[in-house]
């Protein structure tokens, strides 16, 4: 039996069809790609660069309801050197999971490095103070890591344009690093204020935490 002869237009338009669909899947792998790599694999957070833009991206765009949380790990060390990094791993990728979980789908989280992770999300301002009552009941859930309560505790400092009196997030952030450390151990995430974003920092960051003992202090702007 003779198979049937497709006309010349529609053999012209499957040949046509056959390089946009592998472009196409290329771009679908190639995209993936991109955006995996912008992710800290262990806490599926955003990495620090991706994060910064993003974050500046939605406060510029909404910044009467922009909220920025700083939080780290209390003790860190301290938990790696009795548990394991194992156990300090799980403890990361706990942090950064209840952040995700608090910002929202109208946020973003980071990884900055080590235990430190920011976040930014739109709260209205009338919400805000029960938000960050919530996040501190996060931050303090138990975490339980081979049949063992794992002494985790997170602290984190919140800021916003209106309370700090700056739309710069470089500045919020200095203000939120500054409060994170004023609510060590305190259970709460500390508001910040106009005078958390002049304490005397070290490239952006609150003078006397790690890494910034090497570097001439400047006072903040």
């Amino acid at each position: 039996m003779t198979s049937p002869v497709l006309p010349r237009k529609s053999l012209h338009i499957t040949a046509a069809a056959v390089p946009l669909v592998g472009w196409t899947a290329h771009t679908v792998v190639l995209h993936r790609r991109l955006a995996a790599a912008q992710r800290d694999l262990l806490t599926d957070t955003l990495r620090r660069e991706p994060f910064l833009a993003r974050a500046k991206r939605i406060l510029e765009r909404h910044p009467d309801d922009a909220v920025l949380i700083l939080a780290d790990a209390d003790h860190f060390k301290a938990l790696n050197d009795t548990f394991g990094h194992a156990a300090g791993d799980t403890a990361l990728a706990a942090i950064g999971a209840r952040l995700t979980e608090w910002a929202g789908k109208r946020g973003t989280v980071g990884r900055l490095g080590g235990d430190e992770f920011a976040g930014l999300t739109r709260i209205r301002p009338r919400h805000q103070a029960l938000r960050l009552e919530h996040l501190a009941h996060l931050l303090a859930q138990p975490l339980t890591y081979d049949g063992e309560q794992l002494p985790l505790a997170v602290s984190a400092g919140s800021a916003t344009p209106d309370r700090v009196g700056s739309r710069d997030l470089a500045v919020l952030m200095r203000a939120a690093d500054a409060a994170t450390y004023e609510g060590k151990r305190k259970g709460v995430v500390v508001q910040a204020c106009p005078h958390h974003a002049r304490v005397r920092s070290v490239n952006g960051r609150r003078e006397g935490r790690p890494g910034t003992h090497a570097r001439p202090t400047t006072a903040a702007a």
